[in-house]
């Protein structure tokens, strides 16, 4: 909690000074009422018409008092709510800011589900906490001192009274704190499983519905909802001991308090002495209703800080975890090199915590302009090798190098103004066609619409998009579920093409294509990129024959490496994957090969 005070801003630290001012204010003229009722108590007892005009005046004050509390208290409100809404504010720009910058790995240790909670649920948490936290925390305490430093002057028997109702009170929170505290952390951690499984859910509705799997989805919803249900229940059910008993406290010690007074005020000889007495009674009730308000005001912070508590530490282990992929320092590549080129040094690479490699001593040189591609069995490293240019993960052992450097040396930043990255599942954003094509930034350059109606003509997209009634300024929905696969598919290429980078990368990303579109793609590629590096992992045959390098994986081993007529001729794996596709005549006849596309 100590972390997020320290993100307070000097404006901020002045509005909680003046918040707590006027709480000290507040807590003054409430506990001042107390004073002038027992001097309207005193003067109403004597039955004197001559003492009304005291009444009326000290009646009248304690009304401005209440009045004056009631403006106290909308100011600290007032002022709470700002501090609240500001330190909300930034600390879920830090965690977006933060997430942004993980890697794969760091997401995948927190899981999606757990980030997206952890930015909003638990941040919410936080911002409820400081709200209700500098209204209540700071006035509890003082109002409770206060009370009972008031309390202390008067009889001892009404004290002795009240000091048993505090120590009950004192115990009963403690008790909660220790059984209930624990529990909260475990509604966070179910929250997070709700929602991961919630999302699950819809992201794969469609299988879902087309394998009748609503039952087992329904199941699974049912199990993380009622372990959530239960958990909640237990923290509510504790929680809701705390009204019922401070109520029975308020009206015990009330009782009490007239009881002892009824027995004190008896054995006094004289009427004014009683009357005394009686005015003292009236004053001390209101002192202690005050200090059951203060135990009352901190059980309502006991409601809410288990579970904001948890909250701070989920934002802080987000804002603490260090990314292990580490920002170079070049920014451009040094004058003389290689422009263009992507080379791998003897690399090798195993997932965080994994026992065994994924890759094993991958070496080869794409030179400026050349296609390099991979081709393997399922699982057998192809996108888990060029995931390692653009840095979403590590190599473990060797070298990835561009432009002749090592990834590692280059900031993010340049890395990627490098390289066109096509992914294998095309992510499209809420926005427009135009905002899609054009997305993202690169130093010194600004996209036209002319230069995405080019990225978008070069990925065959013309066609589509131009029949839709806005073109280019087309609405895209979230996720681009407007869009088919294969729209979607030419659109993140688009994006690609519209950057103009010196390397594309292309994982699987002709998949979604039918031949016809494929061919015409690659075409329209390689005479307007044709000065472009592209390295491709590909499914088809059809998609990579034509490579200047092909790359034969077979559990993260290079098997082959070649062109298409030498690996036929050297590599066993290949021709499996070729003759499965093909047949033996297409593959002879690079002509009978390319009608079959």
């Amino acid at each position: 909690m100590l972390k997020v005070l320290k993100t307070l801003k000097w404006r901020e630290w002045l509005y909680a000074a003046v918040a707590v001012g006027f709480i000290v204010l507040q807590v003054w003229l409430d506990l001042k009422m107390p004073d002038y009722m027992s001097q309207i108590t005193q003067l109403a007892v004597m039955s004197d018409a001559a003492n009304m005009p005291e009444i009326w005046k000290n009646g009248g004050l304690m009304l401005a008092c209440a009045l004056g509390s009631a403006i106290s208290s909308v100011a600290v409100g007032f002022f709470a709510a700002r501090i609240a809404a500001s330190v909300s504010f930034r600390l879920r720009s830090r965690v977006f800011d933060k997430v942004e910058g993980f890697s794969m790995e760091e997401i995948n240790k927190f899981s999606t589900a757990s980030l997206i909670t952890r930015t909003t649920n638990d941040i919410m948490q936080v911002q409820m906490l400081i709200s209700m936290g500098l209204q209540v925390v700071i006035k509890a305490p003082i109002l409770a001192v206060w009370a009972v430093c008031k309390i202390l002057t008067r009889n001892w028997q009404w004290s002795v009274v009240t000091a048993a109702a505090v120590v009950i009170m004192a115990v009963m929170m403690l008790f909660i704190l220790i059984v209930v505290f624990p529990k909260f952390r475990r509604v966070q951690k179910l929250t997070d499983n709700l929602n991961s499984v919630t999302r699950e859910n819809l992201a794969g509705v469609r299988v879902v519905r087309a394998y009748n799997a609503e039952k087992y989805q329904e199941k699974k919803f049912e199990d993380a909802n009622l372990e959530l249900t239960k958990t909640q229940l237990f923290t509510s059910r504790a929680m809701a001991v705390l009204a019922p008993v401070m109520t029975m406290i308020m009206s015990g010690l009330t009782l009490a308090i007239y009881w002892i007074g009824a027995y004190l005020i008896d054995a006094l000889p004289t009427a004014a002495e009683r009357s005394e007495l009686f005015g003292q009674m009236a004053a001390f009730s209101g002192y202690a209703m005050q200090v059951v308000v203060a135990f009352m005001m901190l059980a309502m912070i006991f409601i809410i800080m288990p579970r904001a508590m948890v909250s701070v530490r989920r934002i802080g282990e987000v804002l603490d975890t260090e990314s292990t992929i580490k920002d170079g320092t070049l920014t451009a590549s040094p004058e003389g090199s290689p422009v263009g080129t992507v080379e791998f040094r003897n690399v090798s690479f195993k997932y965080p915590d994994a026992g065994e490699y994924v890759l094993r001593d991958i070496s080869f040189k794409a030179e400026k302009g050349q296609t390099v591609a991979f081709i393997g069995s399922t699982g057998s490293g192809k996108s888990t090798a060029i995931n390692l240019v653009p840095r979403f993960y590590d190599a473990t052992e060797g070298e990835v190098l561009v432009d002749g450097v090592n990834v590692k040396d280059y900031t993010l930043r340049a890395l990627h103004d490098k390289l066109g990255y096509v992914p294998q599942r095309a992510v499209m954003f809420s926005g427009t066609v135009e905002s899609n094509v054009a997305y993202g930034e690169k130093e010194g350059a600004e996209y036209t619409l002319d230069d995405v109606k080019d990225a978008v003509r070069v990925a065959q997209g013309t066609d589509f998009i131009e029949k839709k009634d806005d073109t280019y300024r087309a609405h895209v929905a979230q996720g681009g579920t407007n869009f088919s696969g294969g729209q979607k598919q030419r659109l993140a290429i688009a994006r690609a093409v519209c950057r103009r980078p010196e390397i594309y990368i292309f994982d699987d990303s002709f998949s979604a294509l039918d031949y016809k579109t494929d061919r015409q793609l690659r075409t329209a590629l390689k005479e307007e990129t044709g000065e472009a590096t592209s390295l491709i992992v590909a499914q088809r045959i059809g998609t990579i024959r034509d490579a200047d390098l092909i790359i034969v994986l077979d559990e993260g081993k290079v098997v082959g490496k070649g062109t298409h007529d030498e690996l036929m001729q050297s590599c066993e794996v290949y021709r499996e994957i070729a003759y499965s596709q093909l047949s033996a005549e297409e593959l002879e006849n690079s002509m009978g090969g390319e009608r079959h596309e």
